[in-house]
């Protein structure tokens, strides 16, 4: 007698085996069936999903839950100039006059043309100080009065980020760069924590609890947090106690870059140290090569397009980083490291070639994050290597690289943009996700985005030679998603003794037009054979 069944399906298995079926059955929290619906044995609860897509559980391969969206801020995603800028804050001011701190997230680069946005262009919203963190949260905007506040304005720095200074007048312009990997030190935090409301604990907790939520609802099953402070991964295991995590979460914590040995023997001990079995796992650490092209703050092999003699530097010089990343192959670490350059992701692959000749490890499958600008002579080397390339394809939508992301790399360079068919093609492992809330977290825009390499509304395309078919691309958010955390053996493929993470969509994607996948939904989600979610 099955548990559960799920029949009258299209299945996708991704087992070469028995590609496809027509229902799976479940047993304590495993599959115990996949076949053909007549010859399914019978179930205590059966779901007749009426032809839809059934499919393994997406496994979201670097999915921010702390940055979640905070309600006591103003979203500015699809706010494309000054003016829709500061009509949102505007807004936001003038409705809540008990916020000290004015906060908004999600602004883009080129909300100003041509140049940095600046302090004086929030000027006269508001008198109270003015957070604005990009879409990718490597950068803050701030207005005058918080320049004032954190006594930046009077020379001072801070510890969650690097002020832009005018090379003329030394004067601040408002600008942040390197936020996000600043913040998450330990000192760092700790100073956000007491500059900015928004980044309390209780109102982290509070944006963790709800997106892990949100991406039960969009069915991923498997989410890996990609860069938790040690100093805040109680949070995580309090939503764990609380019952918040309905999917599995993975949580990579963050090792800034001037950490020490006794910082990397407190790692090895949380993650030895934590209880096996439940629905939050550690074990991977989060690295960073370069910062983002964007403020052309990431390293390049050649001069930015526009900013000759100016290719941008690695957080840590190439031997220096080589044998960090050789340290913590040898402490038994996988690393996650984040490079959008083209010479820092060479960086990072050099490092990890380097970990495994000198300590002789073998599939311990470190992964490249965003993998946003790759020179042709290191494509080769994901497959030789065994690095997983953990991209998120709503990265190379025109809506959101015209501009800023463009100019800076050169029309020349457009062609190395998140190559993952060419990755896909030389035989790469590739693993999908959105990098919520930097992008949406729903997989289907990702799986549109990757089919049409356009924008949402379909207007413009761009490298169209990169896009993928839907089997491929859902393969990278499960399969390739399974196989980047060594978990294909439970995850991943709808086979019998797998773990019971299934998916089923509102319809058969397969049967659709790209278009039409951003009006579906995931209609079902189950994990270890519980349905967790239904629409």
């Amino acid at each position: 007698m099955l548990d559960l069944l799920l029949t009258d399906a299209r299945v996708r298995t991704f087992d070469p085996d028995l590609p496809w079926a027509e229902a799976v059955g479940v047993r304590d929290g495993r599959i115990a069936f996949v076949g053909d619906a007549a010859e399914a044995p019978a179930a205590r609860e059966t779901r007749r999903l009426d032809g839809r897509l059934l499919t393994p559980g997406i496994v979201d391969s670097h999915n921010h839950l702390l940055l979640g969206f905070d309600p006591d801020a103003v979203s500015l995603e699809g706010a494309a100039d000054l003016a829709a800028v500061r009509r949102r804050v505007a807004r936001l001011a003038a409705e809540r006059p008990d916020l000290a701190w004015i906060c908004a997230e999600n602004a883009v680069y080129s909300v100003v043309t041509g140049r940095r946005p600046h302090s004086r262009d929030l000027a006269g919203i508001t008198d109270r100080p003015v957070f604005i963190t990009t879409y990718d949260q490597h950068s803050v905007w701030l207005n005058e009065t918080a320049l004032r506040i954190l006594g930046i304005a009077d020379g001072g720095d801070i510890a969650w980020g690097n002020p832009e200074r005018d090379p003329h007048t030394g004067e601040p312009t408002g600008w942040i760069t390197d936020f996000y990997t600043s913040a998450m030190t330990t000192a760092g935090l700790a100073a956000l924590q007491r500059d900015i409301p928004m980044y309390h604990p209780e109102r982290r907790y509070r944006k963790l609890a709800g997106s892990a939520e949100m991406a039960t609802r969009c069915g991923i099953t498997t989410v890996v947090e990609p860069q938790v402070p040690l100093a805040e991964l109680g949070l995580l295991r309090r939503a764990e106690a609380e019952g918040r995590f309905r999917s599995r979460v993975i949580a990579a914590l963050f090792h800034p870059a001037g950490a020490d040995a006794a910082f990397r023997r407190d790692l090895r001990e949380a993650v030895d140290t934590h209880p096996a079995g439940g629905r939050l796992r550690l074990g991977p650490l989060k690295l960073y090569a370069d910062d983002v092209i964007e403020p052309h703050t990431a390293a390049m092999l050649d001069d930015y397009a526009n900013r000759p003699g100016h290719r941008g530097v690695p957080y840590l010089a190439p031997d220096a980083f080589a044998d960090l990343l050789t340290e913590l192959d040898r402490m038994g670490f996988q690393t996650h490291t984040h490079a959008t350059g083209d010479a820092g992701i060479r960086l990072a692959l050099d490092a990890i070639e380097q970990a495994g000749r000198r300590n002789g490890t073998r599939d311990r499958r470190h992964g490249i994050v965003h993998v946003e600008c790759l020179d042709p002579a290191d494509l080769p080397r994901f497959r030789q290597l065994g690095v997983v390339a953990a991209m998120q394809p709503r990265h190379c939508s025109p809506d959101l690289v015209a501009g800023a992301w463009m100019a800076n790399v050169g029309e020349e360079r457009w062609s190395r943009a998140w190559r993952f068919r060419s990755l896909i093609d030389d035989g790469a492992p590739v693993a999908f996700s959105s990098d919520w809330q930097v992008g949406e977290m729903d997989p289907l825009i990702g799986l549109y985005t990757a089919m049409t390499r356009a924008s949402l509304d379909g207007r413009t395309s761009w490298v169209p030679g990169e896009r993928l078919d839907l089997d491929r691309a859902l393969r990278a958010y499960t399969a390739g998603g399974a196989w980047a955390w060594h978990a294909e053996h439970e995850l991943g493929a709808i086979r019998t003794g797998h773990r019971a993470d299934l998916v089923a969509w509102s319809a058969d994607l397969y049967r659709l037009t790209p278009a039409e996948l951003l009006d579906q939904h995931a209609a079902l989600t189950v994990v270890d054979g519980t349905i967790v979610h239904s629409a």
